[in-house]
């Protein structure tokens, strides 16, 4: 074993990274930055029916936008064929393991049989093949097509595991199972083992679903005579239904997530926190921080929840923790792709989309959300919310003549500041004894189109002059003629 640490995350690239793997690899790169150790990544394709370049490049693609940078890599597991043999003719040399000619349709009636006979799940192989003699097994290798088996020894296989502690599998319970099939490929057990060995994987950090896994993988170590290295098993992720989280749950795939507009440093916040503690009631962490207090004795053994609003809750967080103008940098494709903004502009009004950004901030949980909030800003003309007009603008004679006071008096102000213009809406309504609510709401109506917008004299500022003063003219039209903004513009 090497002095420091060395982890590995080898998703098989026969789907997208999903939150299960994302999490795996989170924890082992969590590991290796907090310890020093390096950080190994592995493409386990030697499925090749199954395997993808896509797949591949859009497990790199999820990892990268997480920002976890590994140090070597991206291995490819099938590169690693000749070894893998090599290491399934060492065993059949020392005798671990044998030859079977035995074929699919043969080992199928006798599960059926077996089964019939002592119940479900009953069969097990009754190794007649490892009773060939070795110039048996070497001839009718020749010309027969055979798989090799691993020969289980006796006794039982055990190990300490960092998250379940001392764990114990009888051996008698494990079949002789196959390390290479029939055309000459390897079996995950046996190149899992291989390729860990080679790389010098010090720890071996995974899903609690490879636990059945782990006592062949030990078999094979001792066999190889290599050293082991510590498992630590986390918890499965589960949906609130107590199920294992899928698609039925929602969106599974990190670039999901991604384009509902979470942010990566929520969601390896998020992923975090899912099955470790640090410890005390802090939820909120950069990866700096996590890199700080990560360790492997706080993982949990008790499954986790996925729970999309609590995501949301967190992604809002750390929206507030980002400055304005890296938040810029994220809505502005959105907001040119819809139209709204040219390049140029996006550049040149940088500042005043800024202020718009930490206008918004604190009531937004997603960066898709608050692009779509930052709409009303740019869009050249609002569509009212027909809910919001049936409940504040019933009387058009009246909200037309406040509409019409409001407007001379922002046209007449003197200072353009959001201080400035609460004081002199104040003023107005009071001037007119009209309650200052009376109006605020059918101005903020007439502004954004709906009753639900940050502080009325915040809006008023960014939305600058002429385009106030546009908004409420088009607003006074249509309520005095019913006609929709579009109309009423024409």
């Amino acid at each position: 074993m090497t002095d420091k640490p060395r982890v590995r995350f080898a998703p098989s690239p026969t789907g997208y990274l999903h939150v299960g793997g994302a999490r795996t690899a989170l924890f082992n790169w969590l590991f290796a930055r907090q310890t020093g150790g390096s950080f190994v990544l592995r493409i386990e394709d030697t499925d090749r029916d199954r395997s993808s370049d896509e797949m591949t490049a859009a497990i790199l693609e999820g990892m990268q936008w997480l920002g976890l940078d590994w140090d070597e890599g991206p291995y490819h597991q099938a590169d690693g064929f000749d070894r893998h043999r090599a290491d399934v003719d060492r065993l059949l040399e020392k005798g671990a393991a044998y030859r079977c000619f035995c074929s699919a349709d043969e080992l199928q009636a006798r599960r059926e049989a077996a089964e019939v006979a002592t119940g479900p799940g009953s069969y097990r192989y009754d190794r007649r093949c490892a009773q060939l003699t070795g110039e048996e097994s070497t001839s009718r290798a020749t010309a027969e097509p055979f798989s090799v088996r691993f020969l289980v020894p006796e006794g039982e296989t055990q190990w300490n595991d960092v998250v379940h502690g001392e764990t114990r599998f009888r051996n008698e319970e494990i079949d002789d199972f196959i390390i290479l099939r029939t055309d000459g490929t390897p079996i995950y057990n046996l190149a899992v083992v291989s390729d860990d060995i080679e790389m010098k994987i010090t720890h071996v950090i995974r899903g609690d679903d490879h636990l059945s896994n782990t006592p062949r993988q030990l078999m094979l170590y001792q066999a190889l005579g290599a050293p082991e290295p510590r498992f630590i098993h986390v918890p499965m992720i589960l949906g609130a239904d107590g199920r294992r989280l899928s698609k039925r749950h929602g969106a599974t795939a990190v670039g999901e997530y991604r384009n509902l507009g979470i942010l990566p440093q929520a969601l390896v916040n998020f992923l975090a926190l899912l099955g470790w503690n640090p410890g005390d009631d802090q939820e909120v962490m950069l990866p700096s921080e996590l890199i700080t207090r990560f360790s492997l004795e706080r993982i949990n053994k008790k499954s986790a929840v996925f729970d999309p609003e609590k995501l949301e809750w967190m992604n809002g967080q750390h929206i507030q923790m980002m400055s304005a103008h890296e938040i810029v940098r994220l809505i502005a494709p959105t907001l040119v792709a819809q139209g709204l903004l040219s390049d140029a502009d996006a550049h040149a009004r940088a500042d005043w989309l800024a202020s718009i950004v930490n206008l918004l901030k604190p009531r937004s949980r997603t960066i898709d959300a608050l692009a779509e909030q930052a709409r009303i800003f740019l869009v050249p003309q609002v569509e009212f919310d027909q809910a919001a007009v049936d409940k504040h603008w019933k009387d058009s004679e009246k909200i037309g003549s406040r509409l019409r006071i409001v407007r001379s008096a922002l046209r007449d102000a003197d200072v353009w500041e959001p201080a400035e213009i609460e004081q002199l809406l104040r003023a107005t309504a009071e001037r007119e004894a009209i309650p200052f609510g009376q109006i605020v709401h059918p101005l903020r109506l007439a502004l954004t189109g709906s009753l639900a917008s940050p502080g009325i004299d915040q809006v008023v500022w960014l939305l600058g002059r002429e385009v106030v003063d546009d908004r409420v003219e088009s607003a006074i039209t249509y309520v005095q003629h019913g006609r929709s903004t579009e109309n009423a513009n024409g």
